[in-house]
């Protein structure tokens, strides 16, 4: 019989998600604006970068819109200048970001959302300052067609995870390994552990919102 006293540990999961947001070329000049308030709605910016998409590029990333109306118009504009794209976590990501913008059109958000970032920097259903990913299938795909290198996790068992080894993991170390025989320090361990820190394939990185990449 269990003493009473004990108390039962009890588990809590949190599910971290991931999304990508961006902030479309209308708004870019209010980025830090935007920036302080997903930093204070709970969101972590796990990467974060400025670049400007070419029409193909915007093409591939807007596919499932191609043959809508408004396609040829969300092209032109969105490859017409930079944007700034974030890798948001954050329980409940997807959701919590997708309640934070608001409604697409930002005259209903102003109406049914006013404090939403559509309400407050969009001006029409084309120019509505922000993107956030749909679901989790979509997030993943477009957070890779932005960051190709970001590894979305959690990391998959199986042959999921045999080929996330094959393909982050094992070319990592190969990498690592081969400058450690080169270099030949006299400590190693330190050395191979702090190659690996600065070359984690999963490094968050944080650009400057000052420099311009043209995207690859």
């Amino acid at each position: 019989m269990s003493d009473p006293q004990i108390s039962q540990t009890r588990t809590y999961h949190i599910h971290v998600e991931r999304t990508l947001a961006l902030i479309k070329p209308d708004a870019v000049h209010k980025a830090d604006e935007i920036e302080d308030i997903i930093l204070r709605s709970g969101f972590m910016i796990l990467q974060k970068r400025m670049l400007q998409l070419s029409p193909e590029q915007c093409s591939d990333f807007y596919a499932e819109q191609y043959g809508t109306l408004f396609f040829p118009s969300l092209i032109v504009f969105m490859s017409s200048g930079p944007i700034v794209a974030f890798v948001l976590a954050r329980e409940q990501a997807i959701a919590s970001w997708k309640a934070l913008i608001g409604p697409v059109n930002p005259t209903i958000a102003k109406e049914t959302h006013p404090n939403s970032l559509r309400a407050i920097y969009g001006t029409s259903d084309l120019r509505n300052a922000l993107h956030g990913s749909d679901n989790f299938s979509a997030a993943e795909r477009e957070i890779k067609f932005i960051f190709p290198n970001c590894v979305i996790e959690p990391i998959p068992v199986g042959k999921a995870a045999t080929d996330y080894l094959n393909r982050f993991i094992n070319p990592t170390l190969l990498c690592g390994l081969t400058k450690l025989c080169k270099t030949k320090p006299a400590d190693p361990i330190t050395w191979l552990a702090d190659w690996l820190i600065d070359n984690n394939p999963n490094k968050p990185k944080i650009l400057n919102t000052d420099i311009i990449e043209e995207a690859v």
